[in-house]
């Protein structure tokens, strides 16, 4: 399902209505919601004299690299500097998220401005916040979204080389380098639209996937030989780490990132869930094959949600209890993991 209603948008961009905007995107940002936002920008600069970025909190440094990085500010710390900006703003775009409450304190902030916001979006169960809204829950990626909509709206000639090395680098990390089951016909088609713009697609795959630290490397290690427990007769794969094995191999933003999709990898796992205690709260990581759905379950059970495969889910018990009540809770789901 599609909802288009950015007709009066694209109007006034033309038109260049519109003098400052904001493009911000969810908390701990992935390479879909920095590769869509830094794209974006790379778009919104032909339109808009000001244009900033901003991001609710920091993000993996094999992110850094994508072009423009320079230009974005992270709100956690530059709080007084956000909210000046925004004092000025008239366009805020929100990007690969579609609750307010994904970008913590910042969504507050901008909750409460009565001005034009755009809600580019792939997830399902959109809010009902924004003024213009471009959504899809059959797209492979809001890169993708974004990059569509510049393209039937505007026409090709306005995605530069640096646009499309950030929509290619969203593109391949939300399909999981192409593997997911979110990868259609059109995902390809899409990607190879963007080599045509002249996405380093090689180049991109290595800046993502092999620039392991030492420390992430062994933290993989350690976790599959010691943490990795096989329940529920071999169909779920679960993972933990504690606040001390976090600072054991030194964890920074991104440094978990993918872990989780190992325990997929094994033969007949149809579930792999990550459990991290964060301090603040603990996190969780789901993913699944064919049609377990893990966001119902994390929806259900963990104030989660997000796609059908791979969906996210947290809990304010400590570590040893939400690893208890998960444990708990799947035994529900047996006759699914057996199909």
């Amino acid at each position: 399902m599609r909802i288009d209603s950015t007709d009066l948008l694209v109007e006034r961009l033309k038109l260049k209505q519109y003098k400052r905007a904001v493009i911000t995107t969810h908390h701990k940002p992935d390479g879909d919601a920095m590769g869509s936002s830094l794209g974006l920008y790379g778009f919104l600069k032909q339109m808009i004299d000001q244009v900033y970025v901003i991001t609710p909190t920091d993000y993996a440094d094999f992110l850094s690299w994508l072009p423009e990085n320079d230009s974005v500010i992270i709100y956690e710390g530059n709080e007084s500097r956000v909210k000046d900006l925004l004092k000025e703003t008239d366009l805020v775009f929100c990007l690969d998220f579609n609750r307010l409450s994904r970008i913590n304190q910042l969504g507050e902030l901008i909750g409460e401005m009565s001005i034009d916001k755009v809600m580019i979006d792939h997830h399902l169960d959109p809010e009902n916040f924004s003024t213009f809204t471009y959504w899809d829950n059959h797209s492979s990626s809001t890169c993708e979204l974004v990059f569509e909509w510049i393209e039937d709206c505007f026409g090709p000639d306005f995605v530069t080389q640096p646009m499309a090395d950030c929509f290619y680098t969203g593109l391949m990390t939300d399909t999981g380098n192409f593997q997911h089951n979110n990868t259609k016909p059109k995902t390809h088609i899409i990607a190879a639209k963007l080599m045509e713009h002249g996405a380093q697609h090689i180049q991109i795959h290595e800046r993502i996937y092999d620039v392991f630290s030492p420390d992430r490397s062994r933290l993989f290690g350690y976790c599959l030989y010691h943490k990795m427990e096989l329940i529920e007769d071999g169909k779920v794969a679960l993972m933990s780490l504690n606040k001390e094995e976090l600072e054991m191999f030194n964890v920074k933003t991104g440094d978990t990132e993918g872990l989780v999709n190992f325990g997929l990898s094994i033969l007949g796992v149809v579930m792999s869930v990550l459990i991290i205690d964060r301090t603040e709260r603990v996190k969780m990581s789901f993913r699944s094959k064919g049609d377990f759905a893990v966001n119902e379950y994390s929806a259900k059970y963990f104030s989660g949600g997000g796609h059908k495969n791979a969906s996210g889910g947290q809990s304010e018990d400590t570590l040893e209890n939400t690893i208890l009540k998960f444990k708990e809770t799947i035994k529900n789901y047996k006759e699914e993991l057996n199909k």
